[in-house]
């Protein structure tokens, strides 16, 4: 923000002071601004995009999950629920496809956050990521051992250097095995990203040919039994509707591999067009493989008699096909695999592109020269995960990574609303050209008041300001042009002051009724009074949206020609409502472990992150205004 000092210059105002930083934000392609030395390599096509977007996606848990909710929640009803979820989804992928294109960087949910709501916020995005990928790749480096000591005839067969060990005295399990994985993906991830989506893409295609085994091979079974899986007595439904929407809440964690996608947009040849494509592609992969391959176990063997660990196999199995439980371990140890390089992939990017700003040590954002990978941050990672793999079971820590997820599909859904009807319109420029500013400022005759910033929802009044000695003489016949110009401004900034205020009663209002509908110990009369106060102040944050005309900058913001998020506002108010119950009914245990990390993460940003940012000493412009500083200070210059 600029503002006039007791000189009569113009300042750098206070947005680096007291709590400002938490909200300062930084330009869409702040990484080709600031020079940041070498960038990613653009190789990856929509090929790419797809087979990492499935191979994130679909784990292991689909070969486990399905007989779980089937049993406990749905019954044959988890297709439904699959679709369900697979939808519920949709509605965070839409909003990510259409920042993916407008802002193609690394740094994903952390990028967009910086870009449309603020540092402090971004910070926190980017530090409950870095949790989520950590501890989700651990868990699923530990998860492929028992399976694949399958092939070897169980754990106790594993050669010793690969088998679990007990430490004497410790009670720790170390898990070998988990540990040789991470540091091979690393390696893998170490040589480059063509090469790391060639491998993704082949794990994948083997996980896919294993599930499109399943749906052939158990769909002719299906027809041969007569689906006896479906002829009940309980009906579709036996735990009702609400066990159906209980079972989508659980299998939707199923579908959250597609934000890995986004992470690589730096690396897309083409991201305004592959980046949709992609992430609707490989959802839409997931979606139908997960409903037919539960449809087809539900319809060999009772939803009540499905193994709850290995309900494929078991299915298979009672059908006197033990042979393909060795087809089916194959695709699970590939899609364990395929998940792992999915986790390890986007964490060194988050790295990067948080040191690129300034919040981390420089050392994470090195790009290496002949690979075009952040080398440093992947290997740190790498290490720093393979260790955790070998010390520690991470399961129960599993609800931990939810919490990062949810959190960047929510601030992506509420930047896509600031886009939309409130888009940045002050950009941030280095404070070597405050001379500029400062010379354009007197050049304009004194047009900005003492004590008056130029006011970040009116960016065409400095520009003005600036020019109003060139066309003061034509304006000065024409007084109603000036009148109606001034009217038009202040309806603007009416406008945007509204937006912004709708903005964040909604959030308030999808704060309160989730809040309270996810407290069951509360007095229900006291829960229907928030349910109902949050309600309304949701449908009425929705309606005036709705009614609003949206901001004609929103075009330009960014970069344009790419997708275009249907349905806004209801769209990604429907993404903040879903996204903010499942986030507050993570649990308390959960709440508590994730307090911890994210304190750590205060702390860090508050020692160092602060002090180091690379918008410490920025001066915010009007954005229509940047190209006249930059004019004026090359003509002095020269």
């Amino acid at each position: 923000m600029i503002a006039r000092d007791e000189n009569g210059g113009v300042g750098r105002g206070t947005w680096s002071r007291g709590f400002g930083c938490l909200i300062r934000r930084k330009q869409v392609d702040s990484v080709h601004i600031n020079g940041h030395g070498h960038q990613l390599a653009r190789t990856l096509s929509v090929i790419d995009l797809v087979a990492i977007g499935v191979g994130s996606t679909i784990g292991a848990g689909v070969y486990i999950l399905i007989g779980t909710v089937a049993r406990e929640q749905a019954g044959p009803a988890i297709v439904i629920s699959l679709l369900v979820a697979g939808i519920a989804a949709a509605l965070s992928a839409f909003c990510y496809a259409e920042l993916a294109c407008r802002c193609p960087s690394a740094g994903s949910a952390y990028h967009y956050t910086y870009i449309c709501i603020g540092e402090g916020v971004a910070w926190l995005v980017g530090w409950a990521l870095i949790l989520e990928y950590t501890i989700g790749g651990s868990a699923v480096a530990r998860g492929i051992t028992p399976n694949l000591a399958l092939f070897f005839g169980g754990e106790d067969n594993l050669p010793s250097f690969l088998a679990r060990h007990t430490l004497p005295g410790l009670g720790i399990v170390v898990d070998p095995c988990a540990a040789v994985l991470v540091l091979l993906v690393t390696i893998l991830l170490c040589l480059g990203i063509k090469e790391s989506s060639t491998a993704q893409f082949i794990v994948t295609t083997v996980n896919v040919c294993v599930m499109l085994f399943v749906i052939i091979v158990g769909g002719y079974q299906c027809f041969k039994s007569g689906w006896v899986g479906y002829e009940l007595p309980s009906g579709y439904f036996p735990y009702g509707v609400n066990g159906m929407f209980a079972g989508s809440a659980i299998v939707f964690f199923s579908y959250i591999g597609f934000d890995a996608v986004t992470s690589t947009a730096e690396e897309v040849k083409n991201p305004q067009r592959d980046l949709p494509l992609g992430i609707s592609t490989a959802l839409c992969i997931c979606c139908v493989l997960y409903m037919f391959v539960s449809a087809v176990i539900v319809g060999l063997v009772p939803y009540y008699e499905l193994n709850p660990d290995t309900p494929i196999s078991s299915a298979f199995s009672s059908y006197g096909m033990d042979w393909a439980v060795y087809l089916i371990t194959t695709g699970s140890v590939t899609a364990l695999f395929s998940s792992l390089l999915g986790s390890i992939l986007p964490q060194p990017r988050i790295f990067m592109a948080m040191a690129r700003d300034g919040l981390l040590p420089s050392f994470f954002s090195d790009i290496n020269r002949r690979t075009q990978v952040p080398l440093k941050s992947t290997i740190v990672t790498g290490v720093f995960a393979a260790v955790l793999a070998f010390f520690m079971d991470v399961s129960q820590l599993a609800g931990m990574v939810s919490v990062g997820t949810l959190l960047a599909f929510i601030t992506v859904a509420v930047s896509v609303l600031i886009i939309r009807y409130v888009p940045p319109d002050e950009v941030p420029i280095p404070s070597s050209l405050q001379t500029s500013v400062d010379r354009l400022a007197r050049h304009s005759g004194g047009g900005i008041e003492e004590d008056q910033a130029i006011s970040p929802v009116d960016p065409a009044s400095y520009c003005e300001n600036i020019h109003l000695h060139d066309k003061s003489e034509a304006l000065l016949g024409h007084p109603l042009i000036i009148k109606e110009v001034t009217n038009d401004e202040q309806n603007e900034k009416n406008r945007r002051k509204l937006a912004s205020w709708t903005i964040a009663l909604l959030c308030l209002g999808v704060l309160v009724l989730a809040g309270a509908a996810s407290i069951d110990r509360c007095p229900s009369i006291l829960r229907f009074t928030l349910c109902g106060m949050g309600g309304i102040l949701l449908l009425c944050s929705i309606t005036v949206l709705a009614c609003m005309k949206q901001d004609d900058t929103r075009h330009s913001f960014g970069h344009s020609g790419g997708f275009v998020c249907p349905f806004v506002p209801f769209l990604p108010a429907a993404c903040i409502l879903l996204n903010t119950y499942l986030l507050i009914g993570l649990g308390m245990a959960t709440w508590l472990r994730v307090s911890a990390w994210l304190l750590i993460g205060v702390l860090v940003y508050l020692f160092y992150g602060r002090t180091h940012s690379s918008l410490l000493n920025a001066i915010y412009v009007p954005s229509a205004c940047t190209n006249e500083i930059h004019r004026s200070r090359a003509h002095h210059l020269l």
